[in-house]
């Protein structure tokens, strides 16, 4: 049975992982928007079962060349709540998987890609 958490205590669970990750990473971060959503709505073309428990929408910084416009669009990252609720039996769990979405998600900000992210331990 899914673990049930009210919107406020499941924001505050995102809020206490990004304040976890080390503030020189925090502070290039600055023209990126973290969003919680219910879930992923696959796009057309996309499987309709996909379920994600979070999404980064951008460039990450590795690909940023001296091209890159002074004030882009901000990047995104999208937590799913839904999901997120459904895998996890208790509020640790739901923070604990919280805690590794979001580090998996500022990671591809960084440029990390899954592969590493599975050798690191993340994944």
């Amino acid at each position: 049975m899914p673990f049930t958490m009210d919107d406020d205590a499941f924001e505050d669970a995102v809020t206490r992982a990004l304040d976890e990750i080390p503030e020189r990473l925090r502070d290039v971060m600055d023209n990126v928007v973290v969003f919680i959503e219910n879930r992923y709505e696959p796009g057309p073309g996309e499987d309709p079962d996909t379920v994600l428990l979070g999404l980064y929408d951008g460039v990450p910084l590795t690909e940023r060349g001296m091209d890159w416009g002074e004030v882009p669009m901000p990047d995104r990252i999208f937590i799913y709540q839904e999901p997120i609720l459904q895998m996890c039996d208790s509020e640790e769990e739901v923070v604990d998987e919280v805690t590794i979405t979001v580090v998996h998600e500022v990671a591809h900000h960084f440029g990390i890609d899954d592969e590493t992210l599975h050798k690191l331990g993340w994944g």
